[in-house]
């Protein structure tokens, strides 16, 4: 019996991990949002935030999680923003150190420009888990498109992240209910 229920487990995981495995979102399509949310850490993801901006689709963008030693203007030189889009739609936000603080500095950031909408930028596999967690800081009523920086992950990268997918719903479900038990 214990048996059984062990492999029925390990099944569902691997099963779970199949399907992560092989629906990794995509770019998303030509749609407006009020901003761009781009959360640091992988290749392609800055200079999609800013074509993104090029493009009309957002009127600012957000950089999360931009390591404090970086200066506005080292920023702009490296990923050849001009002063005017500097000025006029990157802000740059420095506290974030993972994906769950990224969450919470995008929520700050978005309740002040009382932004509605966003579109969030990351990394393929990334998308998941910061999808979940920034939704999750969301105001309701805040809806966030599903912008994702294609990659080729190795099989690693894609089962670590699904591990910490896992640990990160556990995770929240575990917040949602201390604070329910609190009020």
């Amino acid at each position: 019996m214990i048996l059984r229920q062990i492999a029925a487990v390990f099944l569902v995981y691997a099963f779970g991990f199949l399907a992560f495995a092989l629906t990794l979102p995509a770019p998303a399509a030509k749609t407006e949002t009020d901003a761009v949310i781009v959360l640091t850490g992988g290749a392609g993801r800055i200079a999609r935030g800013l074509e993104v901006v090029e493009q009309g689709l957002a009127k600012e963008m957000f950089v999360s999680g931009v390591d404090p030693e970086v200066k506005p203007a080292e920023f702009a030189e490296q990923f050849q923003v001009s002063g005017r889009t500097m000025a006029c739609c990157v802000t740059l936000g420095f506290l974030a150190v993972d994906t769950r603080s990224n969450a919470g500095e995008v929520a700050q950031w978005l309740k002040e420009k009382e932004f509605d909408s966003a579109r969030l930028v990351t990394t393929d596999w990334h998308m998941a888990r910061a999808y979940s967690e920034v939704a999750d800081t969301l105001p309701s009523g805040t809806s966030i498109v599903k912008d994702a920086v294609t990659s080729h992950p190795d099989i690693s990268t894609l089962f670590l992240e699904y591990n910490k997918l896992l640990v990160s719903e556990v995770s929240q479900g575990l917040s949602d209910e201390t604070d329910d038990t609190a009020s």
